[in-house]
């Protein structure tokens, strides 16, 4: 008989067998349960088959029980599954097996098991256990698959950290050319959606964070334990917060940007002052905008389309040529 004849029969004994509180006798099963009852075999075929069935589902450790039947008439042997021992007990979590599930799901996140691993995060949630691995390691599920990256690169970097391991890296900044850098990685964490690796940059001698879609290649190289991490536990997400924010942070600038009439409302929000201008013909408004974060005036401009033109100055319209060329090379 085909294997998948046999499972689904035996699978149809056990979900016959949960559903009774009473004992069920061997012709009862024989009558009713799919697998059974479609087999027109002699009684002797049927009690080899039957306990052949009951043989292999006590093999799989579930407990199949005997007792009598009850009912009108002369009682029989009949059988059920003792659902207090077969039926898992609630699930508590430690804060760091809880962790361990969140970064199961993260690492997942793009792969072919991701529906698998979101469903159990999930019923997990629903029965009161807190998955996150914010705290233990580092890492936001939430953020799992944005600004991630190549997952061979998270992957190599989560256990090169783990194992205190030396990586070499190839990284490529927009506009520049790709460079070989050399890192101790003290960990990976996430930072408004996107990833970071974080550590002791041995060419600079100083610590760095780099943002992990911008790592197109990493090997480990060396031994395990061959760097301790110079960092607080539970701070290197504000090592990297800080690191960011620092890159980020400028003095404060004044750009002239011409957008088209009755168009790009996000961008007249920042304006201290418009006047009329027309652009290559076609009419619009120069807005004065004081900035002091090139990134994101750089993708609220972005956000306008060709609704928008960088007149100055000229390191903010490089930005946005740059930002562009990044979106490009990406689709």
């Amino acid at each position: 008989m085909p294997k998948r004849q046999k499972v689904e029969r035996q699978l149809n004994l056990v979900i016959c067998l949960l559903s009774t509180r009473q004992f069920v006798s061997a012709d009862y099963i024989r009558r009713n349960v799919g697998g059974y009852y479609e087999n027109a075999s002699s009684d002797e075929a049927f009690f080899r088959m039957f306990e052949r069935d009951k043989a292999d589902l006590r093999d799989l450790g579930i407990p199949l029980i005997t007792g009598p039947t009850s009912g009108f008439g002369e009682s029989e042997d009949g059988y059920r599954i003792d659902r207090e021992r077969y039926e898992l007990p609630d699930i508590h979590l430690e804060s760091d097996e809880a962790a361990a599930v969140a970064l199961a799901t993260a690492l997942w996140d793009s792969s072919e098991v991701a529906a698998i691993a979101q469903s159990a995060a999930l019923k997990l949630r629903a029965a009161g256990i807190d998955v996150s691995a914010d705290q233990e390691w580092e890492v936001s599920p939430a953020a799992a698959g944005r600004g991630a990256g190549d997952e061979r690169v998270l992957r190599t970097l989560l256990e090169a950290s783990q194992r205190r391991r030396s990586v070499e890296m190839v990284y490529q900044r927009p506009g520049a050319q790709p460079a070989v850098r050399r890192l101790e990685p003290w960990g990976v964490v996430t930072h408004r959606g996107r990833w970071y690796v974080v550590g002791h940059d041995r060419d600079r001698g100083e610590r760095r964070t780099f943002r992990l879609a911008r790592i197109t290649e990493v090997a480990p190289v060396g031994s395990d334990g061959a760097f301790t991490v110079d960092a607080e536990p539970g701070s290197l997400r504000d090592l990297v917060a800080e690191s960011v924010d620092t890159a980020f942070r400028e003095e404060a600038g004044r750009a002239r940007i011409w957008v088209a009439a009755d168009r790009a409302a996000g961008l007249r929000r920042f304006a201290s002052a418009t006047e009329p201008m027309t652009f290559d013909g076609e009419p619009g408004d120069r807005l004065t905008v004081d900035y002091d974060s090139t990134p994101v005036l750089v993708r609220t401009i972005l956000g306008a389309g060709s609704d928008a033109v960088v007149l100055e100055p000229a390191g903010l319209r490089d930005a946005v040529v740059a930002a562009l060329d990044e979106l490009v090379v990406r689709s």
